[in-house]
């Protein structure tokens, strides 16, 4: 299924993942939704894009962490057009999990990936607007809940204290772009931005969080387009909110890992900055 040449993967660090289900790809995007354990959620997630068309529009990939609630039954991912689901069995968390299904879907040939996260926050609805964007040019469409048009409905306070006056500020400062909401992963990637030599995303030091700082601040600096939609991002208003980070230690990481993308501290050490994609 590899339709790249050896030369470009060459040096790629993926970690090891199986193909649990594969039947194809039969779209120029896809969405990837990483999981683990995300019980009813990924199920309601699923059902909520097959109702906004979202299967005939782009293939759907899964890409588990590594799963024991019983969530990713066959006959519910069948029903809901998912086309594809990954298994990471190597070391690593959500940039891990991303890796996995970045180089696996480079390799079938997509040209655009969506990613939207699996716990069910997130509106799908703007999916056509992400693949629109992707097909008119777009390197890298962010959602945000915090621009006009955008709902941030029940985020903890102390979260979007976070968000709003150091995460976003920070990430503004060292990318040159105005990021509202950049903790978020819903977002997509343009297939040239990926295979970038100079954003070389496979690599064993993104294992957590730092992908998704990392190509907040690389991609404008290296002359990338992007462009960030409204979208509705959605807690729960009671019960335990549907997150993999812990309140004082996983932000504090979070914290960390956006230091370290905004003083360069993840790029690639062969590749300046300054250098533009060619169009």
């Amino acid at each position: 299924m590899n339709d790249l040449p050896e030369s470009v993967m060459s040096g790629w660090q993926v970690p090891a993942y199986r193909r649990e289900i594969w039947l194809g790809r039969t779209a120029r995007s896809c969405v990837v939704i990483p999981v683990i354990n995300e019980g009813t959620r990924i199920a309601s997630l699923l059902a909520r894009m097959k109702a906004c068309g979202i299967p005939d529009l782009a293939d759907i990939l899964i890409v588990d962490g590594g799963s024991t609630d019983g969530s990713l039954g066959g006959e519910m991912l069948s029903a809901n057009g998912v086309r594809g689901v990954l298994v990471k069995t190597g070391p690593g968390k959500l940039s891990s999990q991303l890796r996995c299904a970045y180089a696996h879907a480079l390799g079938a040939g997509y040209e655009g990936i969506v990613t939207i996260d699996g716990n069910d926050k997130d509106d799908p609805a703007v999916i056509p607007r992400f693949l629109e964007a992707l097909q008119s040019g777009q390197d890298f469409v962010q959602a945000s809940r915090f621009i006009p048009g955008g709902i941030a409905e029940n985020t903890p306070i102390i979260r979007s204290i976070a968000i709003r006056c150091i995460h976003a500020p920070l990430t503004r400062l060292a990318s040159g772009f105005g990021w509202t909401d950049t903790t978020q992963g819903f977002r997509a990637y343009s297939r040239r931005m990926l295979l970038d030599p100079r954003v070389a995303p496979f690599r064993d030091e993104f294992a957590t969080y730092e992908l998704l700082a990392y190509l907040s601040v690389r991609c404008p600096r290296l002359g990338f387009r992007c462009l960030e939609l409204p979208s509705a991002r959605r807690y729960p208003a009671s019960g335990k909110t549907p997150t993999k980070i812990s309140a004082v230690r996983g932000n504090l990481r979070v914290l960390g890992i956006l230091l370290q993308a905004c003083l360069g501290g993840f790029n690639p050490p062969a590749h300046s900055d300054r250098s533009r994609p060619k169009t």
